[in-house]
C-alpha cells in the first residue's frame, strides 16, 4: 500500500509544480493551440494557449511509477510495464499529431489513416505481449476470454481473435478520451474519476487475489500483478488531478492528443488486465456517450443527406451551442462521471458480495 500512495503523490506534485515549467517553455517558444474554425465561436480566445501538456502527465507517471518502486525495493512486474508501455507509446502518436499542428499552423495534424495505423500497430503489439509472461501460477497479464466484472467463460476467443480485441479496445479507448478532450478541464478531471476507481478495484482484487491470505478460494480474483496495476492507477489518477489545476476553466495549458490518447490507451491497458473490460464501459460511462453523439452525428449525416443530430459534435460542444456556458457544461458532464464511476464501483462490489 505504501508504493501505491508514494505513486499517487509523486504523480500529482510532478503535474502540479512541472506544468509551470512547461507553460512556460511553450509560450517562450510559440507552442500554441489552434482552434477549429468550425467550432464554438467562444473557444477562438484559446488560439495560442499552450498544448502538449500530457507530456508532462507521462513524465510524471513514469516518474512516479520508479520512484514507487525503489522506495519499497520492488522489481517492475510485466503487467505495470505493459500498462506503462501503452501509455508511452500511444502519448507519443500524440506528440506527433500535436507537434503537426504547431509546426504548420493549423488545427490539423496526421492524416487519420496515419494516427490510426500507428494506434492500430502498437496496440496489436501490446494484445501479443499481453498473452506472454506467465507468473508462477501460470496467469498471463491478458485472457482470452471478454471481461465484465471477471473473466465470462462462455466467452473465450482463439488467441489471434482475442488479440484483434485488445487492439480494438486500445485503439477505442484511446479517441474516446481523445473526443471527451474538448473543454477546459473535462477529460482531465473525468480521468482522474476514472482512474481512481480503478485504483480502488485493483486493491480490492489485490486483497482478494487467488492464494492471497484473506482471499475466499470459490471467489477469487485471478489477475496477475493487481498491486502494481493499482499503482498505475492511481499514479495516472493523481497526475491528472494535478493537470487540473492548470487546465480548469481558464486553462493554462492544454494536454492534447500527447495527454488524451495516452490516457485512454492507460485505460484500455488497465481494463484488459484487470478482465474488466466491459465494466469499463460503465466506469467510463461518460467517455461512451461522447464518443456515440459522434457516431450519431455522422451516420444520421449520411443517412438523412446533410442533416444534423446535434448541433454539433462531440456532444459537449451541442450544450455549448445551445448557450451554456464552457464550465457549465464541465462541471455537469464531471456529475455524469461521477454518477457512471458510482454506478460501475457499485456493480463490481455488488458482484463479489452475491457471490460470498
Amino acid at each position: 500500500m505504501k508504493s501505491i500512495l508514494v505513486a499517487g503523490a509523486v504523480a500529482l506534485l510532478g503535474t502540479l509544480f512541472l506544468t509551470r515549467f512547461a507553460i512556460a517553455f511553450l509560450v517562450k517558444r510559440g507552442y500554441g493551440q489552434f482552434i477549429r474554425d468550425d467550432g464554438p465561436t467562444t473557444h477562438r480566445t484559446k488560439r495560442g494557449t499552450p498544448t502538449m501538456g500530457g507530456i508532462v502527465i507521462i513524465v510524471s507517471v513514469l516518474l512516479a511509477y520508479a520512484v514507487a518502486h525503489l522506495v519499497v525495493w520492488t522489481a517492475p512486474t510485466a503487467s505495470g510495464l505493459l500498462a506503462i508501455g501503452l501509455f508511452t507509446c500511444l502519448g507519443l502518436v500524440g506528440f506527433a499529431d500535436d507537434w503537426l499542428k504547431i509546426s504548420h499552423a493549423r488545427s490539423l495534424g496526421l492524416h487519420a489513416w496515419a494516427k490510426f495505423t500507428l494506434q492500430g500497430v502498437i496496440a496489436i503489439v501490446f494484445g501479443i505481449l499481453a498473452f506472454q509472461f506467465p507468473d508462477s501460477n501460470g496467469v498471463t497479464p491478458a485472457s482470452q476470454a471478454i471481461s465484465f466484472l471477471r473473466d465470462l467463460p462462455w466467452a473465450w476467443l482463439p488467441v489471434w481473435v482475442a488479440v484483434i480485441w485488445i487492439a480494438f479496445l486500445a485503439t477505442g479507448w484511446s479517441n474516446a478520451v481523445n473526443l471527451t478532450d474538448g473543454l477546459d478541464g473535462l477529460a482531465t478531471g473525468a480521468c482522474a474519476m476514472v482512474f481512481a476507481a480503478y485504483g480502488l478495484v485493483n486493491i480490492w482484487q489485490f486483497n482478494q487475489s487467488c492464494g492471497g491470505v484473506r482471499a475466499v478460494a470459490a471467489h477469487c480474483y485471478e489477475v496477475r500483478d493487481p498491486h502494481d496495476l493499482a499503482l498505475v492507477s492511481l499514479a495516472l489518477a493523481g497526475a491528472c488531478f494535478g493537470f487540473l489545476w492548470w487546465n480548469a476553466s481558464p486553462a493554462k495549458i492544454f494536454m492534447g492528443d500527447t495527454g488524451s490518447l495516452s490516457l485512454g490507451g492507460a485505460l484500455a491497458a488497465i481494463s484488459v488486465m484487470t478482465r474488466t473490460e466491459l465494466l469499463t464501459v460503465l466506469i467510463g460511462g461518460l467517455f461512451v456517450i461522447i464518443t456515440m453523439s459522434v457516431i450519431l452525428q455522422v451516420g444520421w449525416f449520411k443517412i438523412s443527406g446533410g442533416k444534423r443530430l446535434f448541433k454539433m459534435a462531440p456532444l459537449q460542444h451541442h450544450f455549448e451551442q445551445l448557450g451554456w456556458a464552457e464550465v457549465t457544461v464541465t462541471i455537469r458532464f464531471w456529475i455524469i462521471c461521477g454518477l457512471f464511476v458510482a454506478l460501475g464501483l457499485g456493480a463490481f462490489y455488488t458482484e463479489w458480495v452475491v457471490g460470498q
